[in-house]
């Protein structure tokens, strides 16, 4: 019989998402956002792909401190206090006003922010069994749709008519809104911390934080999982910065319709991301994921190369793109969530996600290397040629991603055989 969802785990999900809505939209507001910005702090790409990577550098630091301590908290209140840092990094965005502030502002951002979306995995994997995680995860990766499809297109259209900031102030106050709902309405989640030996010495509480870090980012089966993190998000960080560029300046879209692109192709994914998690647990999580990556390296060979092509074609292109990428991402990590023990999901998913922040940060940074601009005004140069980088990564995590898939099978076909 399929698994159904309590009314408290259907707000769970929801709260989730909603969480995840006002992170990624912090992020990918900064792509759409880089044409206002090239002009508004006269930043060269390679500074731009830096403000990227500045996010992801930090947020790797803070994932890998934030390891060792991960398991030995309530998720509720881990939570809470990195959700708060992030809402105060993304006011300092909204305030900055020279390129130097910015960067310093995505940096605060990034030490909070890059570490939430590790903890709300822990907390799925907590709260639903590998058999629910496919259609948890699809549903929380609407998220990522959602900000295509109402965020990005609501924050160009502040920012049009009263400025930069203002997508800033706008996820803000939505991120203080979620804050309030998390501390008053979710339930602690301690079932990791039963059996663990309360301290109030601080010494011996770093030393069991360390020693937990040590041991989980050494633990063999986990670094399978670890290298094909690595990976996972590496096109997303390299193509991200530069899309409204390059539509803008290479397939010559107006700036007043790339906004009709990003809403189009989260649109897409707010109905397939749902759908390919139901696939994803009926019919395995690991098709799921290669059906998404051989489409997401054939839309990218092609798309970069392109030089014009009619409007509605692109939106057809940047939509079977998304896609691609939401079928990836939510069968992924419902895969990876099943490699961890209980008591070392906490850690496991920090290291996890700064695995993935640090080798995100240095794609933006090569990106901007890669691609060049003559003049604020021209095409991007050596796009191509991301392209070709991009759907190399895809294909090797291809790979990685079957070794996960082997190891979490045969994990779970051993703790549910007989003991004899």
């Amino acid at each position: 019989m399929k698994d159904t969802f309590s009314r408290y785990q259907i707000f769970v999900v929801a709260l989730l998402a909603f969480l995840q809505f006002t992170v990624v939209l912090d992020f990918m507001i900064l792509s759409p956002l880089g044409v206002m910005l090239h002009g508004a702090l006269h930043i060269t790409p390679k500074q731009f792909g830096l403000v990227v990577s500045a996010y992801a550098f930090s947020a790797a630091a803070s994932g890998f401190v934030a390891a060792g301590f991960a398991d030995r908290f309530d998720r509720r209140k881990f939570l809470l206090f990195f959700y708060g840092g992030f809402v105060v990094g993304t006011l300092l965005c909204a305030t900055a006003d020279t390129y130097e502030a910015l960067l310093g502002a995505r940096i605060i951002t990034g030490l909070f922010g890059g570490v939430i979306g590790s903890i709300s995995l822990a907390i799925v994997a907590d709260l639903f069994p590998m058999s629910m995680r496919g259609r948890v995860m699809g549903l929380v990766q609407t998220a990522f749709s959602a900000s295509q499809v109402l965020g990005i297109p609501f924050g160009l259209v502040l920012a049009t008519h009263f400025g930069w900031h203002t997508p800033f102030l706008m996820i803000a106050f939505a991120a203080l809104l979620v804050g309030v709902t998390i501390f008053t309405r979710l339930r602690p989640i301690r079932s990791h911390l039963d059996g663990q030996r309360a301290t109030s010495n601080v010494f011996e509480h770093l030393t069991k934080a360390f020693m937990h870090l040590a041991k989980t980012a050494t633990y063999p089966r986990y670094i399978a999982g670890f290298a094909a993190t690595m990976l996972l998000t590496t096109g997303g960080f390299m193509l991200a910065p530069f899309g409204s560029n390059y539509l803008v300046y290479n397939l010559h879209v107006p700036i007043e319709k790339v906004p009709i692109v990003f809403a189009a192709s989260g649109a897409a994914t707010m109905i397939s991301g749902p759908l390919f998690g139901q696939f994803a647990d009926a019919f395995g999580k690991y098709l799921t994921f290669a059906a998404g990556s051989v489409l997401t390296a054939s839309v990218v060979l092609y798309y970069t190369s392109l030089t014009s092509a009619p409007f509605g074609f692109i939106v057809m292109l940047n939509i079977a793109l998304f896609v691609g990428i939401s079928a990836r991402m939510g069968s992924s990590f419902a895969m990876i969530s099943g490699l961890p023990n209980l008591r070392d999901r906490g850690a496991y998913m920090s290291i996890s996600a700064s695995i993935q922040q640090l080798s995100g940060g240095t794609a933006a940074a090569c990106a901007g290397l890669i691609v060049h601009q003559k003049t604020p005004a021209s095409a991007l140069e050596n796009y191509p040629r991301l392209g070709w980088v991009v759907a190399t990564t895809v294909a090797i995590t291809l790979v990685l991603m079957f070794n996960v898939h082997r190891l979490v099978t045969k994990q779970r076909a051993q703790a549910i055989s007989p003991k004899v």
